[in-house]
């Protein structure tokens, strides 16, 4: 077989082999997040305090993005690959040392640590993820957007399943077993990658420097400003506001009633993400992207926004007027919701499309830390206003305050740049 036969072959096998890693990274992420957020909850940690544990995951998700970027230019994709699932399996290992008698204060400390540790590998793993298929994607007719969007779309909905089988592990096994359970099979999952990755991604190179992760192409700014308050808005009420107050509506605070509240929000914590993978997976196709010119594209990430900001809006004005919890408006919520995960996950689309597209080869796994940094710099934003908002003035807060951050989105994204059409993918 010749080499120029050879080389989609190795490049398809090699984008495989990383989404079958990614995959098997982002069920235990969405597993372990469910864990943790309900377990302490239980436990009778304030909305506050469960924010606090999720702190330390998205300072770390900033600081290893922008570093990330670099290490991988310099030593390769593959490197970090392995260097984010083998963190996350210590970090399920640590959790389970966690010890009844500590204080609540230490008990805090020590969960915001080892999410801290989560937050590291997580995102070492999607860097080398997503800058891969910026290297290994096809060219024409639209192939980028595809292949990006199917990889973020599963990806999604397998952190959706990731969701679900964290609140049934929960019920089910206890959360020490679950967590040795879930470290013991990702272990099993990277030296199964190991044994048999492919080649196809490149090795690295010795001249990259720090310094070129701040990129000076505008575009790669605006979309990375849009994406902190995209993020924010979703996570400010997702991390604590919704389920707290799903638990608050659906348990009466026996074990029996916990149960049931656990599977409940988790099982709407796993369609929503499902379908917004879904969602994401499809968008080349919804957007046409095919047939349409990248100036084209990259206008809609305006469009989009700017639909989504009435989701929050109206929702909020409705629990206002609403007062007290009701079936009407628990069903309400969870459709609305549902909706804006669909709208969300096509700006999320557009986002994870543009950053591959306006970046270039030599450049990618710089400009994606960078993109993703601002991307963990938003997911800590709405982490600690979901926290604080919903302890200052309850499910209203949060979803006004996400209706505020979508505003902000837009104004980043109307800064896109439409007339200077996106660098054309590397060959």
């Amino acid at each position: 077989m010749t080499p120029a036969a050879t080389a989609p072959r190795e490049g398809l096998a090699a984008y495989i082999a990383v989404t079958a890693a990614y995959w098997a990274f982002m069920l235990s992420d969405g597993a372990l997040r469910m864990l943790v957020l309900l377990h302490f909850h239980t436990l009778g940690f304030s909305p506050v305090q469960l924010a606090y544990l999720f702190v330390l995951y998205e300072i770390a998700g900033i600081v290893t993005n922008l570093c990330a970027g670099w290490i991988a230019a310099r030593f390769g994709l593959t490197s970090t690959l392995y260097a984010g699932l083998s963190l996350q399996i210590v970090a399920l290992l640590a959790l389970t040392q966690l010890d009844p008698a500590w204080s609540l204060g230490a008990s805090v400390v020590f969960v915001m640590l080892v999410q801290g540790a989560s937050g590291v590998a997580k995102d070492l793993a999607k860097m080398s993820s997503k800058s891969a298929v910026k290297l290994l994607a096809p060219s024409e007719a639209g192939g980028l957007f595809r292949w990006v969007a199917l990889l973020t779309g599963s990806k999604n909905a397998v952190k959706g399943a990731g969701f679900l089988l964290g609140a049934a592990l929960l019920a089910l096994a206890g959360f020490t077993a679950s967590v040795l359970a879930m470290a013991a099979v990702l272990a099993i999952i990277l030296a199964a990658i190991i044994w048999r990755m492919p080649s196809g991604l490149p090795r690295g190179r010795k001249d990259a420097k720090f310094t070129e992760v701040f990129s000076k192409n505008p575009n790669i700014n605006w979309l990375s400003f849009a994406r902190v308050f995209l993020f924010g808005a979703r996570d400010v009420w997702f991390v604590v506001g919704i389920p707290v107050y799903f638990y608050a509506v659906l348990s009466d605070g026996s074990e029996a009633g916990n149960r049931t509240a656990f599977f409940t929000i988790g099982s709407f914590m796993a369609v929503w993400t499902i379908l917004y993978g879904a969602v994401q997976g499809s968008a080349p196709k919804l957007l046409r992207a095919a047939t349409r010119s990248p100036a084209d594209i990259t206008a809609d990430a305006r469009h989009w926004v700017a639909a989504l900001i009435a989701i929050p809006a109206a929702l909020a004005a409705l629990v206002a007027v609403a007062g007290a919890p009701a079936p009407w408006l628990t069903a309400t919520l969870i459709a609305a919701l549902l909706l804006f995960g669909a709208v969300f996950a096509v700006n999320s689309a557009l986002h994870s499309y543009l950053i591959l597209a306006f970046t270039d080869a030599r450049r990618v796994t710089m400009d994606v830390g960078f993109y993703y940094m601002a991307n963990a710099a938003g997911r800590l934003l709405g982490t600690l206003l979901s926290g604080a908002s919903y302890q200052w003035g309850g499910l209203p807060a949060c979803l006004g305050t996400a209706a505020v951050l979508l505003c902000l989105s837009w104004l980043g994204a109307s800064r896109l740049s439409v007339r200077a059409e996106p660098h054309a993918p590397a060959a």
